[in-house]
């Protein structure tokens, strides 16, 4: 095959697999890209290998996360150039791990009998080292793909790491079967998506009588007015406003930062909507950048992307997993300055110093989970294990109109799904929605526009699979796998 095609195959195979994902979820495509990647790098010396799997990186990475260029463009100050110039170097590198993963397969396959298992092992072990490799960034999982079909019954037990190694068994099937006319190795993937029909679709059962009634506000701040200092006042005066109207419920939830500054500056305009809260027996919970001394500066402070109770209860989460370049910037000494990109507001935020957890409300234990913190599948499982209820919120407008509110809500309800748990996402502009624990949107409010969403949610008891015993299960599969695959060379 000429290498010019080779790389065009590389290259469309990797973008074929946003497509399978929200907002297209064109499922059998995410069969697609893994098979072609791995027919094109079967029989490639190492060097080969990871040229290919670069180019598939760049498809991967450059169709999954092309939202990237919205914020930098729209939002970071860039000109168009620049903001496709960085949003191209942020590709490439990513794809970096694409090329480093068919290297490592290369290397491998070589003494290898069952070369599609070593692929298959090799895409599972760097999904999982996408999760904390460099703070982790957990997106793109080919397990998402199987929201919505009868094999997501798989979630609960794997989670959605254990919907990727079936994907890539039914993938690696396929390659096998149009390459080599080999129908044994399609085995395995088909016995377990057919046993996903034997599998019970919820692990875990409402706690009789202990509901909250819930409103999510949806206040559609425009992200470039929302850090203003004069815009304030008017911010807290229309969330307020759109609360008020709810005072029988259990809890009102505001939106990631809702608050845009620090509680002291709020306080004035806060504390007699908090007094009304406390009066009529309402919770709230809302966020807000928390600021704390920082023992290291002396005189200084350290700021925390942060989750407030008040009302009925008081409590507070640091967010724990940040956002490169969105909540803090690496080799901050030598970018601040260069272009607005680097100095986003509220770009300066810290990790929490001591352990952080669940929100207690009355007796009720709320998982909470900070806009990209719910891309973490063991951080929230960790979080959510006696937890009644899953609460995360964000504020994706920073991402315009693109993929990324679609992606990021699909990633949410497999949350939902993993851990037999009610989501309650509250967001700025969308997509602010109730998640039943099978992962089905009970609800969801219109995008672009100030709404509220309210909806009864059970407080869920037991655990899944997953919560119990997390990733070891798939770890040791891997292994055995592993073993069987190195038994002895051969095709």
């Amino acid at each position: 095959m000429p290498p010019a095609l080779q790389a065009l195959l590389a290259l469309a195979g990797g973008a074929s697999i946003t497509l399978s994902l929200a907002p297209f979820n064109i499922w059998p495509l995410v069969l697609l890209g893994p098979a072609l990647l791995y027919c094109l790098q079967r029989h490639q010396t190492l060097r080969a290998a990871s040229w290919t799997g670069w180019l598939f990186g760049l498809g991967f990475w450059g169709a999954g996360i092309s939202w990237v260029y919205v914020s930098i463009e729209r939002y970071g100050g860039a000109p168009p150039w620049l903001a496709g110039g960085l949003t191209l170097a942020f590709v490439a590198a990513l794809a970096l791990l694409f090329a480093l993963q068919g290297a490592l397969f290369a290397r491998i396959a070589a003494s290898a009998r069952h070369r599609w298992l070593i692929f298959t092992l090799c895409w599972l072990g760097f999904e999982w080292l996408r999760s904390w490799f460099l703070t982790g960034f957990p997106w793109l999982y080919l397990g998402y793909a199987w929201l919505d079909t009868p094999l997501q019954r798989w979630a609960p037990l794997g989670g959605v790491w254990g919907l990727s190694l079936l994907s890539l068994l039914l993938s690696m099937g396929l390659a096998r079967l149009l390459a080599d006319r080999h129908l044994t190795t399609a085995l395995p993937g088909l016995a377990l998506a057919a046993a996903a029909w034997l599998l019970p679709t919820q692990w875990t059962s409402p706690k009789a009588g202990d509901a909250l009634d819930t409103v999510l506000i949806q206040p559609n701040i425009p992200q470039l007015a929302k850090w203003q200092p004069d815009n304030l006042d008017g911010i807290l005066r229309q969330q307020i406003a759109q609360s008020a109207a709810y005072a029988e419920v259990d809890l009102i939830v505001w939106p990631e930062t809702a608050i845009p500054a620090t509680f002291n500056r709020a306080a004035p305009r806060m504390t007699p909507f908090l007094n009304w809260l406390e009066q009529e027996g309402i919770s709230l919970i809302t966020g807000f950048p928390y600021a704390e001394a920082a023992p290291e500066r002396p005189g200084g402070q350290r700021f925390h992307n942060s989750l407030g109770l008040f009302g009925t209860g008081q409590d507070l989460y640091h967010k724990q997993r940040l956002v490169p370049f969105g909540e803090y910037v690496p080799f901050e000494a030598q970018l601040r300055g260069l272009i607005a990109f680097f100095d986003l507001p509220m770009s300066s935020f810290s990790l929490p110093t001591e352990h952080t957890g669940n929100m207690q409300l009355g007796n009720r234990q709320i998982a909470p989970a900070i806009c990209y913190e719910i891309a973490y599948p063991q951080l929230v499982s960790a979080l959510s294990r006696d937890a009644d209820v899953i609460l995360t919120v964000s504020n994706d407008t920073w991402f315009g109109r693109s993929i990324a509110p679609d992606q990021h809500l699909q990633i949410a309800r497999m949350r939902a799904l993993e851990n037999g748990r009610w989501v309650i996402r509250a967001t700025n502009n969308g997509v602010t929605a109730f998640i039943t624990p099978t992962g089905k949107l009970a609800s969801q409010a219109p995008l672009d526009q100030q709404a509220e969403l309210r909806a009864t949610v059970t407080m869920m008891s037991g655990q899944t699979p997953w919560q119990q015993f997390g990733v070891w299960p798939l770890a040791a599969i891997g292994v055995l796998l592993g073993l069987f695959a190195l038994r002895r060379p051969g095709a």
